[in-house]
């Protein structure tokens, strides 16, 4: 309708960088993000991933990006290396290199033993850890993480929080995160907005 949900927002991110959008719920964090991954329509302003306009060349820049929502979206009833291989498969990830890749997140994500696991069996952190493997199957450059630890326990944030570090120190990946916890902002960002 007429209501304005993003309004004069200007910022650049620093290739390698962890970026934090940081607000209150209802600021505008998560609409900005589906306009920065193409999911909503920009209807003012240009948005760029990696030099591509994103309302121009919205498939060049998806082939950039790995987004994971505020709502869990795994399929529910496949197993873990099922939600992986069909997410691999869908961005056209080789065979071989899809392989590898699960591989290599399953034991970065510490799911390697939960892998024949069907979703639904999973703890929220253990879920929130396969949509960040997901996210990263196809090896993209820039990663938007949409409030992350939301409705996650303390010990599972922090596991979170931890192996976000860690992905970060193994693959060159520049990291966009909204979130409205100040102490996640302040732990995981090297700059915030």
């Amino acid at each position: 309708g007429d209501f304005t949900a993003v309004d004069s927002v200007s910022f650049a991110v620093a290739e390698g960088e962890i970026f934090g959008l940081l607000g209150p719920n209802g600021a505008g964090k998560s609409t900005l993000i589906r306009m920065m991954t193409t999911l909503i329509e920009i209807t003012g302003g240009t948005a760029r991933i990696s030099g591509h306009d994103v309302q121009k060349e919205p498939n060049e820049a998806r082939r950039h990006i790995g987004v994971i929502p505020q709502a869990m979206t795994s399929d529910l009833d496949l197993t873990v290396g099922e939600n992986l291989g069909i997410y691999a498969k869908l961005y056209g990830v080789p065979a071989k290199e899809r392989k590898r890749s699960i591989e290599e997140l399953l034991e970065t994500l510490d799911l390697t033993k939960w892998r024949d696991a069907q979703t639904k069996t999973l703890s929220g952190g253990m879920r929130r850890r396969l949509e960040i493997a997901r996210g990263l199957v196809h090896s993209p450059s820039i990663f938007f993480l949409d409030e992350p630890t939301t409705g996650l326990d303390p010990v599972s944030r922090v596991a979170v929080w931890e192996m976000l570090t860690k992905i970060k120190q193994q693959r060159a990946l520049t990291v966009l995160i909204t979130t409205h916890y100040m102490d996640e902002a302040d732990r995981l960002c090297d700059r915030i907005a």
